[in-house]
């Protein structure tokens, strides 16, 4: 006779990388109102080490400022500190510095990202 196991399955830590990064999801792009301009410092929850100032005009300095706030900050930083349009304009560049988890989980709830993605990329 065959055993049964209840034992639940484990899941992957893409799975659980996944969760994370959607908990942290706005409900819409245009709930991102972040600056457009300007030198924005991140609080210490967000970049723990390396920098924390950045100086938006700087496009190499923005890209990074928006990488980090995407791979560490929660929905609240996210919110406050991401701007729909920029993040709309960098995305094509933007979601091949982030990791695949952070592109899947945006680009699967936020489908314009992915249509933009892939076709300027």
């Amino acid at each position: 006779m065959a055993h049964s196991s209840s034992v639940a399955a484990v899941p992957s830590s893409g799975e659980v990388l996944r969760a994370r990064y959607a908990g942290r999801l706005p409900s819409s792009l245009s709930d991102l109102r972040g600056p457009v301009d300007g030198r924005v410092e991140l609080p210490i929850h967000v970049a723990w080490s390396g920098l924390r100032s950045y100086d938006l005009a700087d496009s190499r300095l923005r890209m990074s400022f928006y990488r980090q706030v995407l791979g560490e900050g929660q929905q609240a930083d996210v919110v406050a500190l991401l701007n729909r349009g920029l993040l709309i304009s960098q995305w094509p560049v933007l979601r091949n510095l982030v990791s695949r988890h952070v592109r899947q989980v945006w680009e699967d709830t936020f489908p314009e990202l992915a249509t933009h993605g892939s076709a300027a990329a």
